[in-house]
């Protein structure tokens, strides 16, 4: 009989062998697959996002264990997901480090992400939200000129007539709450921990 905590131990850590190997083995042995998701894979993403949060953790580790998490969830293939993310650095900016550290514990907290990448404009956030219909959208951006984008953005789904059925969560270095208020966004996030309680939180999870 497969040891389960095994895997929450190697995603914490960061050995995505040893992930994979485990959840291999689980499955080999006829172990849900939410199981695997909800006990073990999701609990280790929320004790790296702490570590994360309290400066015992840092960049390196976040990544290493991300890439533990995308190895077991890989072979998961979980069911219906939390929810649908569509996730992209706003037009004009193209930083994507804090994005992909965002869009890596969505996908461990068990949501389901879209990343558009790079340098998005309003419209490819649009289209995506009708396309994968999608319940969150999450908009990054790292220097102070790209933040209007965000604005714009928002303008862009209330114009698209979906503003109503999604949320729009913002982050990045230069934001703020109260940049997050005046655009009208439904929440903000200060770091790549708060991601997943914050879109739990905004969609009632």
């Amino acid at each position: 009989m497969v040891d389960l905590t095994r895997l929450y131990d190697a995603v914490l850590k960061g050995d995505n062998k040893g992930a994979a190997a485990v959840t291999r083995e689980a499955l080999a042995e006829g172990v849900e697959a939410l199981e695997l998701l909800s006990k073990y894979v999701v609990p280790a993403m929320d004790e790296v996002g702490r570590l994360y949060d309290c400066e015992d953790y840092f960049v390196p580790e976040l990544l290493l264990a991300i890439r533990a998490m995308k190895a077991a969830v890989e072979l998961i293939k979980p069911g219906e997901p939390v929810g649908r993310v569509v996730i992209g650095t706003v037009r004009g900016d193209l930083h994507d480090i804090g994005k992909n550290l965002i869009a890596g514990m969505l996908q461990g907290g068990g949501f389901e992400v879209i990343d558009l990448g790079t340098d998005v404009p309003p419209d490819r956030f649009v289209a995506a939200v009708q396309e994968k219909n999608a319940d969150i959208v999450a908009l990054s951006a790292l220097l102070t000129v790209t933040m209007p984008s965000m604005k714009t953005t928002v303008e862009a789904l209330r114009s698209a007539g979906i503003r109503d059925r999604v949320k729009v969560l913002i982050g990045g270095a230069p934001v703020t709450q109260e940049y997050a208020d005046q655009i009208g966004a439904d929440g903000y996030g200060s770091n790549a921990a708060s991601a997943v309680p914050l879109a739990r939180k905004v969609l009632g999870k």
